[in-house]
């Protein structure tokens, strides 16, 4: 199977994208297709080259949808304002069809007549021309019933019947009502769509190499790991990489979402995406552009729609099964109270299409996956990247957050503060750490040495084993060398220490330090504040160095000295104390956040194994993003929750007032009442899906 991701315009509303994607999935040879009405995508995998036409041939014949390239995406524009003229035009019309009617009262029909239907053609001619194609698609291939019966098709019946009793303002209403409905709704869906396709912005055209004394501009898909860049004032950096001269301040608001300028020198890391507002500097390439800080944010925003949330997913399948059945309760109104009242068909004609109007299901399928999209976006700004709307509502419900300690609540960029023993013992950790991603190995990246290593192997929580100039050698823990037979004399301090061992004796002992996080106390009292019962610290360093570092910080339980194994063991006896959330950043925390109910990676410093694992990733370390998101998070299945009830709460009740108007005729209840019903609901619900915005 190969995978494809196609660009289209015009697809209108998740019901739409739902009919799509079951038509991509029941050619032979498509699997996993999925249109996405939101960022406008089609994906699918396909066997053959014969199944991929089938497919463009299905997407480009499906009501008004059109591939395009990233060239042809101004079109769309075109398109909403030809949208906007009818709407205006047909405004016009009906505004004189009204004056009319109240200045010639007596030839209303002929005057005001007139107008409300040019109003009504003007609106309805796309709503006619999709209904006509519902029908044509609901026989290819067999019959398709559930094709037919969407919101073009009920606006159509519902104008029709206005127009079969000659109430023609109805008539018009009912479309120019709709189509302004359908406009603002695609205003708010471009709007929150918009906000995501800015993060576009994080992409750097080129790049200044530096080669052979000239400057080059390249582009950043040819830069590689080694290459030296040149950043002036204003550049954005294209790729991942670490300062190797001079100071300046960099603009992170673009990954982190904060505003205020970040302070770097020559070993500090750039991320892509960053843009420098002080001084020129220069830079070596840490990771080819397509493996950098922004593709990775680009890669999992533009999917996040992929990985769906449960209320997401009900209402697909909810709308799949209420639609025939409100189209049949629609039938019964019709057809069967005439026949016990003098066969009165024409009289119960209006509220059988007002039912079948108000019970439209837009106002949940397209509420419902925007305010996740919403969500999703929001968090993007703060600098939280989600991988699917999924991961939102995991993360609304969690009660317990759990922390690794090193490059999560600490800054994680070591140094060597004190050597024991041979100072040769330096030289042979910085040749086997430059093959290791674990923090501890920054420490060791400006010692200078011509030793290299070979076979080395990572003993997980302990540290690393290799052959140096013939020789074997271990550094890590002190438990490593003692596992291997070496004497060691365990230093005391509250700095993490790294021994080392050549040919089974101990060559030195080096102390590392690190430092809290400024940003760290704040954010776990915020943390608080939003609402999480328990913070807890799981540490594989000494119980006496995590006490000291993490002093006056507001954890409820530090655990010390764990293996990943043993990082597992108190991850389940912290859940039962609700479900838990996971913050790390290397390789020794991916069992623990598989384990994790929802996990959150640190994108700078973290490795590649834990972003990989993470629901969430930090874009730029920043602890303080973290409640942000938690809010974020709640608010998003706050409003998704607020939806569901009004649009159905609401519907429900009008339902019954047209059915009970009709069934005592004590009352009149008027069409553009159930038009109301669908697409003034619509719109309110996608109004409050776009407090996600904020």
């Amino acid at each position: 199977m190969t995978e494809k991701v196609i660009l289209i315009r015009n697809l209108d509303c998740a019901g739409c994208a739902a009919e799509l994607s079951e038509e991509l999935n029941d050619i032979k040879g498509i699997a996993n297709a999925q249109a996405d009405f939101l960022t406008q995508k089609v994906r699918l995998e396909y066997e053959n080259e014969e199944a991929l036409q089938k497919a463009i041939y299905t997407i480009s014949h499906f009501e008004e949808v059109e591939i395009v390239t990233d060239e042809e995406a101004p079109e769309e524009e075109k398109t909403k304002k030809r949208d906007l003229i009818f709407i205006l035009l047909g405004a016009v019309f009906f505004a004189a069809g009204l004056i009319l009617s109240l200045a010639f009262r007596d030839l209303a029909w002929y005057y005001s007549g007139s107008c409300y239907l040019a109003c009504f053609a003007l609106a309805g001619w796309s709503v006619a021309l999709n209904a006509i194609k519902n029908f044509a698609r609901a026989f290819k291939g067999g019959f398709h019933p559930l094709a037919i019966f969407d919101e073009n098709v009920l606006m159509l019946v519902a104008a029709i019947g206005a127009i079969a009793i000659k109430e023609f303002m109805e008539a018009a209403a009912v479309m120019l009502l709709y189509q302004i409905g359908e406009y603002l709704q695609g205003l708010a869906v471009g709007s929150s769509r918009g906000a995501i396709k800015s993060l576009l912005s994080l992409k750097s055209e080129s790049a200044i190499l530096l080669k052979d004394g000239e400057n080059v501009t390249v582009s950043p898909d040819t830069l590689q790991i080694g290459d030296i860049i040149l950043l002036r004032k204003g550049d954005k950096a294209a790729a991942d990489c670490r300062l190797i001269e001079g100071e300046t301040e960099l603009d992170t608001k673009s990954l982190t979402g904060e505003s205020a300028y970040r302070r770097a020198a020559a070993g500090d890391t750039v991320l892509s995406g960053t843009v420098n507002v002080g001084n020129a500097v220069k830079a070596e390439v840490l990771r080819p552009s397509s493996e950098s800080a922004a593709a990775k944010i680009l890669n999992m925003v533009e999917n996040s729609t992929a990985n769906k949330a449960k209320p997401e997913k009900f209402i697909t399948r909810f709308a799949r099964i209420y639609t025939p059945v409100v189209c049949l309760i629609a039938l019964l109104i019709a057809v069967v109270p005439p026949l016990f009242q003098g066969y009165n068909f024409s009289f119960w004609l209006v509220p059988a299409i007002e039912f079948l109007v108000i019970s439209c299901p837009c106002a949940l399928i397209i509420s419902v996956p925007l305010t996740y999209f919403s969500g999703v976006g929001t968090l993007a700004r703060c600098g939280v990247l989600a991988k699917g709307a999924v991961y939102l509502e995991e993360l609304a419900k969690v009660k317990v957050i759990s922390f690794d300690k090193t490059g999560t609540l600490t800054e994680g960029k070591f140094s060597v503060s004190k050597v024991h023993g041979d100072a040769r013992g330096l030289e042979l950790a910085a040749a086997v750490e430059k093959n290791s991603s674990h923090p501890l190995a920054q420490a060791f990246s400006s010692v200078k040495t011509e030793l290299n290593s070979e076979d080395v192997r990572e003993i997980s929580g302990k540290g690393l084993m290799a052959t140096v100039a013939g020789k074997s050698v271990l550094v890590g823990n002190a438990s490593l060398l003692e596992e291997n037979g070496v004497k060691v004399q365990r230093i005391e301090s509250l700095s993490s220490v790294v021994y080392v061992a050549e040919e089974g004796e101990l060559v030195s002992a080096i102390e590392i330090d690190d430092q809290l996080k400024e940003e760290a106390p704040a954010a776990l009292k915020e943390l608080k504040k939003a609402g999480i019962k328990r913070l807890a610290v799981l540490s594989g360093d000494s119980a006496a160095r995590a006490e000291s570092i993490l002093k006056g910080l507001e954890i409820d339980e530090l655990h010390a000295e764990l293996l990943p194994e043993q990082k597992i063991e108190r991850a389940r006896e912290l859940k039962k104390y609700g479900p838990l959330l996971y913050v790390g950043d290397g390789i020794n925390d991916t069992p623990v956040m598989a384990e994790s109910d929802v996990s959150m990676a640190m994108g700078a410093l973290g490795s590649d194994a834990a972003i990989e694992t993470g629901d969430f990733v930090l874009a730029g370390d920043s602890l303080l993003a973290l409640p942000k998101a938690y809010r974020g998070a709640k608010k998003t299945k706050k409003i998704v929750g607020q939806n569901i009830f009004f649009s159905i709460s609401v519907k429900v009740a009008l339902m019954a007032v047209s059915v009970a108007a009709a069934a005592t005729g004590a009352f009149t209840f008027p069409i553009w009442a159930a038009v109301f019903g669908d697409v003034g609901v619509m719109l309110l619900a996608v109004l409050n899906s776009m407090r996600m915005r904020h």
